[in-house]
């Protein structure tokens, strides 16, 4: 997508990126953290926890933006984002 302008401070613009963790032991497999990722990042796995029920694995590590949805909405606290330090994207316009 072109724009007609670029931001003043373009040049120092840096899109943070995130690592997820999820803590298999805790999830349940209720799928809110997949249908609320708003970059799709998460996908629910194949694999079974040991309560039985699916976890979800990051299928697009690169596309996390570290915004912490999927912490916020686990009701179970069962994933976090972790920022990575140094890691970002330059924005492209």
């Amino acid at each position: 997508m072109k724009f007609w302008r670029t931001p003043l401070d373009y040049d120092q613009i840096v899109v943070p990126r995130g690592q997820i963790t999820v803590i298999s032991a805790r999830c349940k497999g209720c799928g809110i953290c997949e249908t609320y990722c708003p970059r799709h990042v998460l996908t629910m796995s194949s694999e079974f926890n040991a309560k039985g029920y699916h976890i979800p694995q990051v299928a697009d590590a690169d596309n996390c933006v570290a915004c912490g949805l999927c912490q916020i909405m686990c009701p179970e606290f069962a994933i976090y984002v972790t920022e990575m330090e140094g890691q970002g994207l330059q924005v492209s316009i």
